[in-house]
């Protein structure tokens, strides 16, 4: 069995690049989005961003991916340069090809885009997920959480200091959740990460930044920045304190 602590090129590499949005504006049918939106995320940083649904947080994702066109303002690395070709994206769907193994749909970023496969190193972030045994499954083989776990293989396997992750582990049960959390912190540690999620606990749990996006055209709030990394333990005072915090946030009335 491949140990997935041996090869060191199979980690994550350490980010020297934050995210910087400066004056985005971004609108979809003459809606504005976003007008002189900003956003600042240092190198290395896990910044999670909450919101309503329909208030833009994928498409601020998308924005920072390039993937819609921005109408005005910026959208750069921390070192002023654009941040194209440094991204790696994760959907809430794994968006798996259902017609290749779990091995395979690892390494199809690099295939189609006609550059050599690296097996040996997909086969070691396969382990680091815990999937060793699992690498010629079709995704129909698969269970959710599986198929979420090959989906951060493949996200891994692109090696980009910027991960961006749009509310990743939706799909699966509140157990797969919380074992994909402690992964995703452990395994992305030294990337800079912006993760879109509906929930509070994952990000008090996660989060070294902490987001409410809200109103129209949507701003973000001054944020919270709570002492040290994810994943924290559910029995923490500072994850309860920060859960009610973020639910207040949200408009949710606590006693």
């Amino acid at each position: 069995m491949l140990d997935p602590t041996a090869n060191p090129s199979a980690r994550p590499r350490a980010s020297g690049l934050g995210v910087r949005v400066s004056g985005g504006q971004l609108a979809f049918g003459g809606t504005p989005v976003f007008a002189d939106f900003a956003l600042d995320c240092a190198p290395g940083s896990f910044t999670c961003i909450l919101g309503s649904s329909g208030v833009g947080k994928s498409s601020l994702l998308r924005m920072i991916a390039g993937l819609v066109p921005i109408f005005q303002g910026t959208v750069v690395a921390s070192d002023g340069k654009p941040l194209s070709g440094r991204i790696a994206y994760m959907d809430q769907r794994d968006l798996l090809l259902p017609w290749l193994g779990a091995l395979d749909n690892v390494m199809v970023g690099a295939r189609l885009r006609g550059q050599p496969h690296d097996s040996e190193r997909a086969a070691v972030l396969m382990a680091q997920v815990g999937l060793s045994d699992q690498l010629h499954k079709l995704p129909n083989q698969l269970s959710g959480g599986m198929r979420q776990r090959v989906a951060l293989a493949r996200t891994l396997m692109e090696d980009r200091p910027v991960v961006l992750m749009d509310e990743p582990f939706s799909a699966v049960d509140a157990l797969t959740r919380m074992k994909l959390q402690e992964l995703s912190a452990r395994l992305l540690a030294g990337c800079t990460v912006i993760m879109v999620t509906h929930d509070p606990m994952e990000a008090a749990r996660l989060g070294q930044c902490i987001h409410v996006l809200s109103g129209s055209p949507a701003t973000l709030d001054d944020g919270l920045y709570p002492a040290g990394s994810g994943p924290r333990d559910l029995a923490d005072p500072v994850v309860t304190k920060l859960h009610q915090t973020l639910l207040r946030k949200l408009g949710v009335a606590l006693p």
